[in-house]
């Protein structure tokens, strides 16, 4: 038996009431900030009387005087979520031609038709559909030429080319075939920011899910695009009219043995509208060369097969789809915040600076080296292991922002390609919803970027009455809601944008 002396309960007492008032207090005090003695004092206690508590890291200068304005924990590496997208972004806009465009072509041979990959982020269904059409109608020319009937109603013989196509093939090698990022998480899945990365791309390699109530208790009503025998689905979902036992609506790919079978299940109320959900599919090189080909049958080809292969020195090219120049693609990047595109600029990026095959290892070689040589960055203190910020292998500080967007911002040459590519506060992209209340004389240009346990923004405040500045604050380690840290960031933004200097 345990006996509890009433010393001991009174120091027990006090022990108790010590760890409750510790956790109920502000957060600590914050150590080593300095910069504009304006600025400490507001952004100190903003980030003091959130009380979160949390690893965030501060940097924020004057691109005129270039003087430091506040500072905490500038050298300290955190994961970046999405703000590595601003490397991606500088060194496209300086190691690639602004003329710079993907081409996706189209070669035949006298069994084949080849579709050679080059990399476009954006290329779509309709796109592809053109080019089919394309196809169709050449080959109709050709048949013009090879029909001959013998003048007898009854006996009519055709050499019918379309019977003689039996192959689509893929051609993606420009660009290596590892579809997975370094760092990447083996659970991203089926959810469409991890889509595959190929040098052939479809619909952002994805399956766009129309969904909708079916009957009372029967199954809900799924229409896919593009349609296609790519994928099959598995529906076990259910209609409803009462949220008891109400499960949320799943779309879930087979990733765990990389197929495209879709599993559906859980739940739509009977009273809900049409809603789209978009999910990755497996090889994406194979899916757009069955939609392709599936498109080209039903224009009266009779394709057989669907492989990937490269296109031979004989094969006449019929047709070439050219994208949008590049600054097309930077927009996605920036104010949508494209993984895909990211990716693919990556090993554009290498293909383009060492003319070879694109991959991951050569374009972030280019990148970096940029980084370095031109940027002034050390690279040697930091970790960039994509380019979209997917990677759980990414590691960079404030400081290294900071360098990248003053080196911009200070770059006559991208100055104004750069600042147009960023969402900008309260108007569109991913700040479309953010900073809507920051003054009319006041433009904030921010690129976001949001992992589990990461929030980020950094990017450039523009002022008709104060010197620009640029600025990253850079949040990680915390659970839950990232929803606290953003309030955070706006807020400092917010104080930021009020000083006067």
């Amino acid at each position: 038996m345990i006996i509890l002396t009433a010393n001991r309960i009174s120091w027990m007492k006090i022990f108790f009431l010590l760890i409750f008032f510790l956790q109920c207090s502000n957060p600590p005090t914050l150590y080593n900030i300095s910069g504009y003695k304006k600025a400490i004092d507001p952004i100190t206690s903003v980030i003091q009387s959130s009380g979160l508590q949390t690893n965030i890291g501060i940097k924020v200068i004057d691109l005129k005087s270039n003087e430091t304005i506040y500072e905490w924990n500038p050298s300290s590496l955190f994961n970046p979520g999405s703000n590595a997208k601003l490397f991606t972004c500088i060194a496209a806009l300086a190691l690639l031609d602004t003329n710079t465009t993907f081409s996706t072509s189209v070669y035949q041979d006298t069994n084949a038709i080849y579709i050679v990959g080059g990399g476009d982020p954006h290329f779509s269904i309709d796109k592809l559909d053109t080019i089919s059409q394309i196809i169709s109608d050449t080959i109709k020319l050709h048949l013009g030429r090879d029909y001959w009937f013998l003048n007898n109603r009854v006996r009519m013989r055709s050499i019918d080319l379309a019977k003689r196509i039996d192959y689509v093939v893929v051609d993606n090698s420009i660009y290596d075939n590892i579809y997975f990022g370094p760092g990447w998480m083996w659970d991203e899945g089926s959810w469409w920011h991890a889509s595959q990365v190929s040098a052939m791309s479809l619909n952002e390699n994805c399956i766009d899910f129309y969904v909708k109530p079916g009957k009372l208790g029967k199954p809900i009503i799924i229409n896919t695009y593009p349609t296609t025998n790519f994928i099959s689905i598995q529906n076990e979902s259910n209609t409803v009219n009462d949220t008891i036992n109400f499960k949320t609506l799943k779309i879930k790919r087979d990733w765990e043995s990389q197929t495209n079978n879709f599993i559906v299940s859980g739940n739509v109320m009977d009273t809900s509208s049409i809603d789209t959900l978009q999910r990755n599919i497996h090889d994406p090189s194979l899916f757009t060369g069955t939609v392709f080909s599936e498109m080209l049958i039903n224009k009266g080809l009779d394709i057989k097969h669907v492989v990937k292969g490269v296109v031979p020195n004989n094969a006449t090219k019929i047709t070439e789809h050219e994208s949008k120049p590049i600054f097309h693609s930077l927009n996605g990047l920036m104010k949508k915040s494209e993984n895909l595109t990211a990716e693919l600029l990556v090993k554009h990026i290498g293909l383009t600076v060492f003319d070879t095959v694109g991959s991951w290892k050569n374009g972030l070689l280019a990148i970096k080296t940029f980084l370095h040589d031109s940027v002034g960055i050390d690279t040697n203190t930091f970790s960039l292991s994509d380019g979209s910020g997917l990677s759980r292998y990414n590691y960079t500080s404030p400081n290294h922002f900071i360098s990248a967007l003053s080196w911009a911002y200070n770059n006559k040459n991208i100055r104004n390609k750069f600042l147009d590519t960023f969402p900008r506060g309260g108007l569109d992209g991913t700040l479309e919803n953010r900073l809507e209340n920051i003054d009319s004389t006041t433009t904030v240009l921010a690129k976001t970027g949001s992992l589990s346990g990461v929030s980020c923004l950094s990017g450039y405040i523009i002022s008709k009455t104060n010197s620009p500045l640029a600025f990253s604050i850079l949040i990680n380690g915390f659970v839950n809601s990232s929803l606290p840290y953003r309030n955070l960031q706006d807020e400092i933004v917010y104080s930021l944008s009020k000083i006067k200097l």
